[in-house]
């Protein structure tokens, strides 16, 4: 049970949009901050309720008025949003018309055929579920989260264009969706009268596949792009350098993206070499990853993650200093090739 919080006046920053750069999203009147708060772990509901809070408030008073969900984050499934309902109920509720709001659904949430996929009664049924969460009217943005084969991409789309249509969303996009499966969904969006907005796909620089035709479609069709992932799971940190730590994520067996075995001595020797020109251009390494994440002509905003305020503040540190020297880009390309 959330216990109500006892001092629960917050007042933002007045100077929180003097610093912070807005990128317009793809050919729409939107503009999104370059970095954008994602609540996938340390906002569930085995996580501490105050400093969930307390890094809420401080990436608002930075600029960062972007903050993205899903319906299965926590954990458990559903709490991140719980969590998010109740700061944005005591502390956020006033200044609702400054935030995006984003929220996705695709991957499994609840049991049986219906709780997972892209089919109209999932994408739906879990939309009303993540407002309830939430506490909100609408979603900025509302996404399908991943590409559902079993079920038909123009039922998937057609879901997304009643979500805006009903009220439920303001825009629509995509999550980890192929090139093809991308022009495919602009396509059917574009004639069903609901464009998309934007697309959310992992980058980073071991993780590069949508410069494999997904940047030059986005470009192209004036889509933008959130990215998630960008120091890939902590890995483009200086918390690697000498290794794995045993308190890393990398150290615990369960982690997906993140394991023991995919840390080799290459990779290790990768992330040293580009701490080096971190280094020389007076960054730390997940401050140059989000710079050069950034420098993507078809990234509008990164998601950053964190687990305490003192992140936050690291990760915005690096839009004081985004722009690479061709040499700095070349030493780069050659690391990470």
């Amino acid at each position: 049970m959330i216990k109500h919080d006892p001092n629960p006046l917050y007042t933002a920053d007045p100077a929180r949009y003097e610093n912070m750069p807005y990128r317009r999203c793809g050919k729409s009147g939107l503009k999104l901050p370059a970095l954008s708060l994602g609540l996938w772990q340390n906002f569930g509901a085995v996580d501490s309720l105050q400093n969930a809070k307390n890094m809420l408030h401080r990436a608002f008073d930075l600029g960062i008025n972007h903050f993205d969900l899903a319906n299965n984050y926590g954990p458990p499934y559903g709490s991140a949003e719980s969590t998010f309902g109740h700061v944005m109920a005591k502390s956020l509720h006033a200044y609702r018309d400054e935030l995006l709001i984003s929220s996705k659904a695709g991957y499994d949430m609840w049991g049986g055929p219906f709780g997972q996929g892209g089919s109209r009664k999932y994408l739906v049924a879990s939309c009303d579920q993540s407002l309830k969460r939430t506490g909100l009217d609408y979603f900025d943005i509302f996404y399908s989260h991943c590409f559902d084969p079993n079920t038909p991409l123009e039922e998937t789309m057609q879901a997304l264009d009643y979500i805006v249509r009903s009220g439920r969303a303001l825009y629509v996009g995509i999550s980890n969706y192929s090139p093809q499966q991308t022009q495919q969904a602009i396509a059917i969006l574009k004639d069903l009268g609901t464009p998309l907005l934007v697309h959310q796909p992992r980058y980073n620089m071991f993780d590069r596949w949508i410069e494999d035709g997904l940047c030059d479609i986005l470009i192209e069709e004036g889509i933008g792009s959130v990215v998630f992932s960008p120091l890939a799971q902590g890995f483009l940190t200086d918390k690697y350098l000498g290794g794995i730590p045993q308190d890393s994520r990398a150290s615990r067996s369960e982690q997906i993206y993140l394991n023991a075995e995919q840390i080799t001595q290459d990779k290790v020797f990768k992330v040293q070499k580009l701490n080096e020109i971190a280094q020389q251009r007076g960054q730390s390494l997940a401050q140059m990853a989000l710079a050069w994440v950034l420098s993507n002509p078809a990234v509008t905003s990164s998601i950053i993650g964190a687990s305490k305020v003192r992140q936050i503040e690291d990760c915005v540190a690096a839009l004081s200093n985004l722009d690479f020297t061709q040499d700095e880009l070349s030493q780069i390309r050659q690391i990470i090739v």
